[in-house]
C-alpha cells in the first residue's frame, strides 16, 4: 500500500524536491509497483510526489481515473501530446531536483527504466533528474511480514529440492545406468508443482563441462548423461504460487561416486571460502551498525578467489537482489558488472553466489541472505554446503 508520509520523509532525508513516477505500458514496472497502478494502462501517466505538500497527477482522458486512489487532488488530464508536455511542466513547477527511475550513463540497468526522451523533457523544464535507486529499494525491494514468511516457506522447499534431485540421480543410475540433465530438471519441476510453487524458468542442471557455463540451459538436443563419475551443478529458484510472493534461489554441487576428485574438491573449497567471507562481511557491518554498499561485499568475496589464482574464472557479480523477480530491483552484490553503490538495506534479500568456471567443470555455491527489520542477518535455505555432495549409487 502506498504510504505518502513514508515517501515524503525519505525524500526529505535525501534532500530531494520530489519523486516523479512515470510509466507507459509497464515499461517502468518499478513506478507501477510503488504507486500501485496497473502496468496494463494503455497511455502515459505521471505522478509527482513532492517532499512537502500534496502530490499531483497526470492522466490521459481515456483513463482519467487511473490515479484516483492515490493521494492528491491536483489532477490534470491530457489528450494531445502538447498537453502531456504541459502537464509534466505543471507537475514540476517550482522544483529543481527530482528522483526518477534513471541511472547516469546507465550505470545500474536495473533501475534505469525511464526512456531518454522523457528525461530530456524533464530537463527541458529546468529540473535535474537524479537516480531513485535507494528510494526504489525502500519502497519496492523491501519485504513486508507476509513476503518474509513466504520466502522462508519457499526456502524450505528449495532446500528439499536438492535432496529430491540427488536421490533421483542415484535411483536412475542404479536402475538404468544413467540419467540426463533434462530428466533431473523435470524431477525438480515436479517437486515445485507438488509444493504449489512457481518459477519463471526451469532450473539449471549441468553435468561436467556444462557446469562451467554459468547460465547453461538444459535442452534435449545437447543433453549430457549423468552417470558414475559425473560432476553435477544444480541451480534452482522458485517462489510460492501466491500474489506478491518472493523467490528463494540456491545452487549446490554433487559428484556421483565415493571419492571426489582432488581438483574439484580444491575449487569447491575456494568457492565456499569466498561465499563465507561475503556472509561474514555482511554480518560484521550490521553487527557494528555500519553502512554497507553492494560493491563492498562483492570485493570481499572476489578477493578470496583472486588470491587463490582463479580470478579470471569468476565471470559474474557475486550476487543479486531477490524479490518478486528472482533478479530483483534492490541492491545487488556487484562491483564487477556495475559499481553497486546502493546500500544493503534492512528487509531486503540477496544472493551470495561466487563461482569458478573451468572448461572441464564449474563450481558455484549460492545462498540467500535476508536482513530483517532489526538488522539481523539470516542465511536462508538450509545448512551451508561445506563439501561436494557425494551421490552414492
Amino acid at each position: 500500500m502506498f504510504d505518502l508520509t513514508a515517501v515524503q520523509t525519505a525524500l526529505r532525508d535525501q534532500k530531494l524536491d520530489g519523486w516523479l513516477l512515470y510509466d507507459f505500458r509497464g515499461l517502468n514496472i518499478l513506478a507501477a509497483r510503488v504507486a500501485g497502478t496497473s502496468p496494463k494502462l494503455s497511455r502515459r501517466w505521471a505522478y509527482f510526489i513532492p517532499a512537502n505538500g500534496p502530490p499531483k497527477k497526470l492522466a490521459h482522458v481515456i483513463e482519467p481515473a487511473s490515479l484516483d486512489k492515490l493521494p492528491g487532488t491536483d489532477k490534470t488530464t491530457y489528450l494531445k501530446w502538447q498537453e502531456f508536455e504541459a502537464g509534466i511542466a505543471h507537475l514540476l513547477s517550482g522544483v529543481k531536483r527530482v528522483a526518477m527511475e534513471y541511472s547516469p550513463n546507465n550505470g545500474n540497468m536495473y533501475i534505469s527504466r525511464v526512456d531518454a526522451g522523457t528525461i530530456e523533457l524533464v530537463r527541458g523544464c529546468g529540473v535535474e533528474p537524479v537516480s531513485s535507486g535507494d528510494l526504489i529499494q525502500q519502497f519496492e525491494a523491501t519485504w513486508d511480514d507476509e513476503q518474509e514468511a513466504m520466502h522462508f516457506e519457499a526456502a524450505i522447499h528449495t532446500d528439499a529440492a536438492f535432496g529430491v534431485a540427488w536421490q533421483f540421480i542415484a535411483e536412475e543410475i542404479r536402475n538404468n545406468g544413467f540419467t540426463t540433465e533434462t530428466a533431473v530438471q523435470a524431477r525438480i519441476m515436479k517437486h515445485f508443482a507438488d509444493n504449489k510453487m512457481t518459477t519463471y524458468s526451469p532450473p539449471i542442471v549441468g553435468e561436467g563441462p556444462h557446469s562451467g557455463d554459468p547460465h547453461f540451459e538444459p535442452k534435449a538436443e545437447i543433453d549430457r548423461r549423468i552417470g558414475s563419475g559425473s560432476f553435477v551443478l544444480v541451480d534452482l529458484w522458485a517462489k510460492m504460487d501466491r500474489p506478491r510472493a518472493v523467490y528463494s534461489d540456491l545452487t549446490r554441487v554433487g559428484y556421483v561416486g565415493e571419492d571426489v576428485p582432488a581438483k574439484i574438491n580444491e575449487v569447491f573449497h575456494i568457492v565456499a571460502a569466498a561465499r563465507d567471507a561475503g556472509i561474514a562481511r555482511v554480518r560484521r557491518a550490521f553487527e557494528k551498525g555500519e553502512p554497507l554498499q553492494g560493491w563492498e561485499v562483492d570485493a570481499t568475496t572476489r578477493d578470496v578467489i583472486e588470491k587463490a589464482g582463479y580470478g579470471k574464472y569468476f565471470t559474474h557479480r557475486t550476487g543479486h537482489n531477490i524479490g518478486q523477480e528472482v533478479h530483483g530491483n534492490g541492491c545487488h552484490i556487484d562491483g564487477l558488472e556495475t559499481k553497486e553503490e546502493r546500500l544493503v538495506m534492512k528487509r531486503t534479500c540477496f544472493s551470495i553466489e561466487p563461482g569458478i568456471y573451468l572448461p572441464e567443470f564449474g563450481v558455484r555455491s549460492e545462498i540467500d541472505v535476508f536482513i530483517d527489520a532489526n538488522g539481523g542477518v539470516h542465511v536462508t535455505g538450509g545448512d551451508l554446503q561445506t563439501e561436494v555432495r557425494r551421490i552414492i549409487v
